[in-house]
């Protein structure tokens, strides 16, 4: 559809308004009334509020006077004595011991991330754990339900050390990783 040529549109004509329309008046006497009323009603109001405060002041009782006494000299005050604080000297001289028992070293960490029972797929998770800039070991054991290939981490001398690599493996998508107190 082309709007550049297309014809506009006729011009509506205005409808016709009635004389019953036109003669009545928009706003009612009644109205009007009313409103008068309330704002004579609101400035009487005011008026005599203002008017009772004027009163109020001029009611108020004279003041009685008094017969003039002369001030009584009063007695000095003595100086301010010095304040002295024992206690900050006190603890300047004090030196405080605090016994910190020794942390205990238990037995080596080691982490392992996976048990497989091809080796295939032991070495594969090593070169993961290779690429995130960890090295771990694949160790073989025999136990009564066949061969196992572990991938493990370590050893580490305390805990913390070990959840902080954890937590490297853990950003590069390998979980399942546990710390165990393992004897080497």
């Amino acid at each position: 559809m082309d709007y550049a040529n297309r014809k506009r549109p006729a011009p509506r004509k205005p409808a016709k308004k009635t004389k019953k329309a036109a003669a009545r008046p928009a706003v009612s006497w009644w109205v009007v009334l009313l409103a008068i009323v309330l704002v004579t009603g609101f400035v009487w109001l005011l008026v005599t509020i203002s008017g009772q405060s004027k009163k109020v002041a001029v009611e108020s009782p004279p003041a009685v006077e008094t017969p003039a006494v002369q001030p009584q000299q009063q007695p000095a005050l003595p100086e301010k004595p010095e304040e002295r604080w024992q206690y900050i000297e006190e603890l300047e001289n004090q030196e405080v011991i605090v016994d910190v028992p020794e942390r205990e070293v238990g037995p080596p960490k080691l982490m392992q991330c996976g048990s497989f029972r091809n080796r295939a797929d032991a070495e594969e998770l090593r070169a993961m754990i290779a690429m995130l800039g960890l090295e771990s070991q694949v160790r073989t054991t025999e136990g009564s339900n066949g061969v196992w290939h572990r991938v493990i981490l370590g050893p580490y001398e305390g805990r913390r050390a070990a959840e902080a690599d954890r937590h490297k493996l853990q950003r590069g998508k390998i979980n399942g990783c546990q710390i165990w107190n393992w004897n080497l």
